[in-house]
């Protein structure tokens, strides 16, 4: 009996041997995620948040304040060039022109008076050419009563489809206010805007690879059809036009995130971009941190390529803190795939 009181005593011992042993050595020790470095595509990407629009379209706005008198029933239909769209509540214009109208009829009758008594010598050369100068700014004043009336009715200003209406009658419309969009269904294309410390990677004719909401199971794809030379520096962007292709399901009017492909490499040793540090990994060693330079090829969001100072089992840490330090004992947990 005092034999195995004195065996178990040397477990308990053993154990609390084996428990200040794990303390000294692992106590302290930072735990790291790491992967190995994998085979696939790197793909440098400048992103875009975009519209997608008409080629060839225009808003229809009026030029004055004014009520809707009479509006057309046209939106989705096709209109030709001039087409009546709108008419806004034009009596006042329409009494003044008649007036003015008078006018000009009632001048232009003592003109062809005073024409026949200048011819005869009845009357003075400066009396007839104050009838005509009086009759010239009646004609003036004509047209610009015709221009006003004019004003007030609103036509298609191209061939194409009402692709919107707004505005209905009695509503009261201010100018500048956007009643009508007119355009071509087709062709399409995608106005992004691009930050500015990206657009030099940006040229006329590179791939993009398009998101919508309304299709997010589909990955659609365009190609950088213009850049515009004028940025915004207020938004500090720059506007891009993406085209896209006769069969693609996008609408009018949807928003669109836009991947612009830069460059792209199909058989590249990829690594978890939040693990580069400048041009330099953190890797474990035989349980050591070790910094280590490489060389970087593509950069991407995700995912970066590394052309030289890694292969496929090195153990990359994927997101080294701060306080890492070169030589120091690490423990290790393998992440999934990066």
């Amino acid at each position: 009996m005092r034999i195995f009181r004195r065996l178990a005593l040397l477990a308990t011992l053993l154990t609390l041997a084996a428990g200040v042993l794990w303390y000294v050595r692992d106590a302290g020790i930072p735990e790291v995620t790491v992967v190995t470095p994998i085979r696939g595509k790197a793909v440098h990407a400048v992103y875009a948040t975009g519209v997608v629009e008409p080629v060839h379209w225009a808003r229809v706005t009026p030029l004055v304040r004014g009520r809707i008198a009479e509006i057309c029933a046209c939106e989705g239909k096709r209109v030709m060039r001039g087409a009546f769209l709108v008419r806004l509540e034009s009596g006042e214009e329409e009494a003044a022109y008649t007036e003015v109208e008078a006018e000009a009829r009632y001048l232009e009758e003592e003109l062809k008076r005073q024409r026949d008594l200048f011819a005869r010598k009845v009357a003075s050369a400066a009396t007839y050419e104050r009838a005509l100068s009086t009759y010239t700014k009646a004609l003036a004043a004509l047209a610009a009563a015709r221009e006003r009336l004019e004003d007030l009715q609103l036509r298609a200003p191209l061939d194409g489809v009402v692709l919107r209406q707004d505005g209905e009658v009695g509503e009261v419309v201010e100018p500048g206010q956007v009643l009508f969009w007119v355009g071509q269904p087709e062709p399409l294309w995608i106005e992004a805007a691009v930050d500015e410390e990206d657009i030099p990677l940006v040229a006329a004719g590179q791939r993009v690879v398009i998101k919508a909401d309304a299709f997010s199971d589909q990955v659609l794809e365009g190609t950088v059809e213009r850049i515009t030379p004028k940025g915004d520096p207020l938004n500090k962007s720059y506007r891009v036009r993406i085209a896209l292709p006769a069969d693609s399901p996008l609408l009018i009017g949807m928003t669109t995130e836009a991947n612009i492909l830069v460059r792209t490499v199909d058989d590249a040793l990829l690594v978890p971009t939040a693990s580069l540090r400048g041009n330099a990994l953190w890797v474990v060693e035989g349980g050591l941190a070790r910094r280590m330079d490489v060389e970087v090829g593509v950069r991407g969001d995700d995912r970066s390529q590394v052309t030289a100072g890694v292969d496929g089992t090195t153990q990359v840490i994927v997101d080294p803190g701060p306080d890492l330090a070169a030589g120091q004992r690490v423990s290790t947990v393998r992440g999934g795939r990066r």
